[in-house]
């Protein structure tokens, strides 16, 4: 085994690291690349240096390992709260909004078409046809005054 190290010599840490990343074109899964660029890493540095065998290993061993915590920074998503930040939270983005109120507000209940929905909302007695603003949310319940 040692042969096939000496026999190549710094040629199989770049050809090693070139099936790697083709590897990973041909499956992609982020982990094979890392490999990857560490064993081209360590074929570029063997240029360089006169390096012995067993320390290229190392040397690839510790550059594979430092990979990870790199890749896991850079695949990191980072939020955008500003993009949609009602997503999943469609009641909450009514808040403040205002309405015409579809049927009246009897005994504190009555709805307000929004869009193609009917809301259920409570509030004081008020007829139909009145605007008013929506200024609390629970669930799909809303709370509405007088606009």
């Amino acid at each position: 085994m040692t042969d096939m190290f000496v026999s190549l010599g710094n040629w199989n840490w770049l050809i090693f690291g070139f099936i790697l990343v083709a590897l990973e074109v041909l499956a992609p899964g982020v982990f094979l690349f890392w490999l990857g660029l560490a064993a081209l890493l360590v074929g570029l540095i063997s240029f360089a240096a006169a390096i012995s065998w067993q320390i290229q290993l190392v040397m690839f061993a510790i550059f594979a390992a430092a990979a990870v915590p790199v890749w896991r920074r850079l695949a990191k998503p980072k939020p955008d709260a500003s993009a949609s930040p009602f997503l999943n939270k469609r009641s909450e983005a009514l808040l403040g909004r205002e309405f015409t109120l579809e049927k009246p507000i009897i005994d504190g209940t009555g709805t307000v078409r929004i869009g193609d929905t009917v809301w259920r909302v409570a509030g004081p007695d008020t007829p139909a046809g009145t605007r008013v603003k929506v200024v609390q949310v629970d669930g799909a319940n809303l709370t509405v005054a007088a606009a």
